[in-house]
């Protein structure tokens, strides 16, 4: 029979006690390295500086692709089950997918509306970029939790989840970057915005070595909101792109990418 929330929060109160492995500076200390070097794969986009820009605007619809199959691959092998897992409650975690999914909508009107006012040109940056961000800032935050409370438990725990965490974090920021190019960022303004919303991962941090594990269990009904959010993008935003640029006869490319992008958040699903 599976556990209650409570019943989950005394044991990782009591798994607590493990902290005297590390004084509250080395505490901070391991965390927050860990956090950085999670922070640091956010810059993995580079790469698109050493592309000549043809080449890139002609590369740009594959990578579309890999990221479409990349938010979905997270949000349904990824993001879903690991929410499932901590509430413990379906029709919980469907209800915060739809209204992850209506919120995201509505920050899209949101933001096209303020773009019409104000940005009418043709190179206004699409409210796709904007929201990716968002979207990716939550994950983000999320991930500072379980390294946060994985460095609760043990340095040994600690660093095995930041070592699956960078693992996790390599196709999803090439797939972010690639996103907010798309979206009409420039390469430096795409790897800065990705940077920043990376910098979330140490907000988690910090939050769970303040409040406690006991506050890991409140923090998990972000995991579908997140959720809803990648699908959202996914669906109404870059699948539609991908239609209106078919590469020329070349569309099994777009599908191959997508495939490589859900192969692996799977891989790394299974192996984590």
């Amino acid at each position: 029979m599976p556990s209650t929330p409570l019943r989950q929060n005394y044991h990782l109160m009591g798994r607590m006690l493990l902290i005297g492995q590390l004084s509250q500076w080395e505490l901070w200390g391991h965390s927050s390295l860990a956090g950085l070097a999670v922070c640091a794969v956010a810059l993995i986009g580079g790469f698109a500086y050493v592309i000549p820009p043809a080449v890139l605007r002609r590369l740009l619809p594959l990578g579309i692709s890999l990221s479409t199959g990349v938010l979905l691959g997270d949000a349904f092998l990824h993001l879903l089950p690991e929410a499932l897992e901590r509430i413990n409650d379906l029709q919980t975690v469907m209800l915060e997918v739809i209204a992850g999914i209506l919120l995201f909508f509505n920050l899209e009107k949101a933001i096209r509306w303020r773009h019409h006012r104000h940005l009418e040109t043709a190179k206004a940056v699409k409210p796709l970029a904007s929201m990716n961000l968002l979207g990716d800032a939550l994950h983000n935050f999320i991930d500072g939790t379980l390294i946060g409370g994985s460095f609760l438990i043990s340095p040994a725990a600690g660093w095995a989840t930041t070592a699956g965490l960078l693992l996790h974090e390599l196709p999803q920021e090439v797939g972010d970057v690639g996103t907010l190019l798309f979206g009409g960022y420039t390469i430096r303004r795409a790897l800065l915005y990705n940077l920043l919303a990376a910098f979330t991962c140490l907000l988690g941090i910090g939050v769970i070595l303040l409040a406690g594990l006991w506050l890991d269990t409140y923090l998990s009904y972000i995991l579908p909101f997140a959720a809803g959010g990648f699908i959202y993008i996914a669906a109404s935003d870059l699948i539609p792109e991908l239609h209106r640029t078919p590469q020329s006869g070349r569309s099994w490319l777009q599908s191959v990418c997508m495939l490589v992008g859900i192969g692996l958040m799977l891989w790394l699903a299974v192996n984590e």
